[in-house]
């Protein structure tokens, strides 16, 4: 794959962008969904009506803060399991406040360089996950992370960071706010043989973004999705296909710019096997079951897979190694509240 086969030169060598959020978290009563019209497992956006439920959740209940948003989860959980800081280099927008503070500091303190745009006219984005027993609704406001703009990535510091970096990696949410920068990191990729990343994120995506993520796909090296994603891009891309697994395949076999080295899809399924096309090349490798006991919230999965696929993809594994630690990272994950972690990674390569 080409890639550093050892740590001591990993530094700055991925680089993500997405939207920032604050997750805010906290242990709730039913009334206080009532209170803003929510429901145990929504995963909504914040209408007018729910915008004072952030300032309640933090100076009325015990709340945890930790750091949200796709990419920035996926950096965290691969800086978990490489244990050496600042390999993964971040880019989204915040606000001038205390929340952007919070982020960034839990973002570091996980070993995630963060370089983020400031913006002056929105708040920093924040996510509340109101906790009722098992269930967790989820209320999201982008907020700044929509005011990214492409110049950012032209400041010295973010243009020597994506010189040094060797993999690049945007999120689908993201093309909803700046698809011009994604195009930016796609063409600096394929310039000069790097290895550009994305991930379908949410069907809607597909749905309603298809114009801009049309001309990305020819850039694309490697795409993670899961099933019901990959169904949605294969609706908007007239894609033949019966099963996710043979939407892999003709997902794979899109037209791409750098034809020397095949497109890599990743499809997960849940608990079904991770379907993984490496050109003509098709694997589906079995996901660990939890019981129902052990299983906390799945909400962080699709982001810890990535982080540890992206996490052995920067080490040169390969790909089944890859797919391997994603499901170990993804296992780890559900087992914890939001996307965090405990203890020291333990991934073995087998």
């Amino acid at each position: 794959m080409g890639s550093p086969s050892c740590k001591c030169d990993m530094e700055g060598v991925l680089v993500g962008i997405g939207n920032p959020l604050l997750d805010i978290s906290a242990i709730v009563d039913e009334e206080l969904l009532k209170k803003y019209d929510l429901h145990p497992d929504d995963a909504i956006m914040a209408e007018q009506k729910h915008m004072p439920l952030y300032k309640e959740l933090t100076e009325n209940y015990n709340a945890e803060f930790i750091a949200g948003g796709s990419v920035q989860n996926s950096l965290r959980v691969a800086q978990w399991i490489l244990k050496k800081p600042k390999v993964c280099t971040y880019f989204g927008c915040v606000g001038n406040d205390k929340f952007a503070q919070i982020l960034k500091e839990r973002a570091e303190a996980d070993g995630v360089r963060v370089l983020y745009q400031v913006t002056y006219e929105a708040a920093t984005g924040t996510c509340a996950v109101l906790v009722t027993g098992a269930r967790r609704s989820l209320c999201a406001n982008l907020a700044a992370a929509q005011r990214f703009t492409p110049d950012h990535l032209a400041r010295r510091e973010c243009r020597d960071s994506i010189r040094a970096a060797r993999f690049l990696y945007a999120s689908g949410f993201f093309v909803a706010v700046s698809p011009e920068s994604i195009m930016q990191l796609a063409e600096h990729a394929h310039k000069n043989g790097l290895t550009f990343i994305m991930n379908l994120s949410a069907p809607f995506v597909s749905q309603y973004y298809k114009d801009p993520l049309e001309k990305m796909i020819p850039y694309v090296d490697v795409l993670f999705g899961n099933e019901t994603e990959a169904e949605a891009f294969a609706k908007a891309f007239n894609l033949t296909g019966k099963n996710p697994k043979e939407i892999a395949e003709n997902i794979a076999s899109l037209p791409k710019l750098n034809s020397s080295r095949q497109r890599v899809v990743v499809i997960t399924q849940g608990s079904e096997p991770v379907i993984l096309v490496e050109g003509d090349k098709v694997s589906q490798i079995p996901v660990k079951k939890l019981s129902k006991e052990q299983i906390v919230d799945t909400n962080g999965a699709g982001d810890a897979f990535t982080g540890g696929f992206l996490s052995q993809m920067v080490l040169g594994k390969p790909y089944e190694t890859c797919v391997k630690c994603g499901i170990y990272a993804a296992c780890h994950i559900i087992q914890h509240s939001g996307c965090t972690f405990s203890g020291e990674s333990n991934f073995q390569e087998s």
